[in-house]
């Protein structure tokens, strides 16, 4: 018995599996004006949202609707445009209530200097080359990535990592698991907090006028130079504190472990008699920053390279 598939058996598997594959995902392919410092919002809740840079007065739109997602909502005007993923409501707490429609992936060209807020639960967010006025970031599982210079940058999450390289004098960023990784050229103040997530701040070639870094259980790791007259904020509960600071450094230094170890180059580190503890106070230089260390139970260390 022949058992072989004829030609045009083959031939219309094949065509299903292509509209199989056309129904799953909805390509898009919009385009709208946009000021070259107008304001986009973009929200999408899983997939992935990513945001490059042109210098065109526009707003390009690509990617992929999910299957069993409603529609892509786009509403604005060139001042003001906001691009949202809207998702089957089920019991008002979409896909997290039952929804099974599948991720949708977002790829904007945005104007260079446009303002961004982005809005995700569980996707993916990536930034590159962007240097708006203000970024705003709200993500909650999803990693998030960010390469560019806005003026001022406030990022949260609840789970995601973030990596962030950014150029700016104002930076707010959250985290209560994922790990944070800030980096580059910080002229002015930066708040970093996470709960457990580890935390690393390197500054490049600037000096911040005021950081401030808070951790329950996470390391926190800094790399910086202070700006006369600046100040920095470390503090912990169970986590360990390590700060580079440059060898000319001016500052009034003071730092307290309840139970840790602490350590200062040229500090005398002052420990009680009787129980744990140990504290210090030393001036660098003409002291004219502040700088604190504090934690708990986790070590801290201040290291002059």
């Amino acid at each position: 018995m022949n058992v072989t598939p004829s030609l045009r058996t083959l031939l219309g598997f094949g065509l299903l599996l292509a509209s199989a594959a056309a129904f799953a995902a909805t390509p898009i392919d919009q385009t709208r004006p946009l000021d070259p410092d107008g304001r986009i919002e973009i929200e999408n809740l899983k997939g992935r949202i990513e945001v490059q840079a042109w210098d065109r007065p526009e707003v390009q739109i690509r990617g992929s609707l999910g299957k069993g997602v409603e529609k892509l909502e786009i509403e604005g005007d060139r001042q003001q445009l906001s691009v949202r993923v809207k998702y089957p409501n089920r019991g008002g707490l979409g896909f997290l209530s039952g929804d099974t429609s599948e991720p949708t992936e977002l790829l904007l060209m945005v104007p260079q200097r446009a303002n961004l807020a982005i809005e995700s639960v569980a996707a993916e967010v990536a930034v590159t080359g962007v240097a708006p006025r203000e970024l705003a970031i709200d993500s909650v599982s999803g990693d998030v990535t960010v390469v560019g210079a806005p003026n001022e940058a406030d990022i949260d999450s609840v789970s995601g990592d973030l990596r962030l390289t950014i150029n700016s004098s104002d930076v707010d960023v959250e985290s209560v698991s994922g790990d944070v990784d800030l980096r580059g050229r910080l002229n002015g103040e930066v708040s970093v907090e996470t709960v457990s997530g580890q935390l690393e701040v390197a500054v490049h070639e600037s000096s911040v006028r005021r950081l401030g870094a808070a951790s329950v259980s996470g390391d926190i790791r800094i790399g910086t130079t202070l700006a006369p007259r600046g100040e920095i904020s470390l503090e912990t509960v169970s986590g360990d504190i390590d700060l580079r600071l440059p060898r000319n450094l001016s500052a009034n230094v003071q730092g307290e472990s309840f139970s840790g170890d602490i350590t200062a180059p040229g500090a005398e580190i002052e420990r009680p008699r009787h129980g744990p503890g140990s504290s210090f106070r030393h001036r660098y230089g003409n002291g004219d920053g502040e700088i604190s260390l504090e934690t708990f139970s986790g070590d801290a260390r201040l290291q002059l390279d």
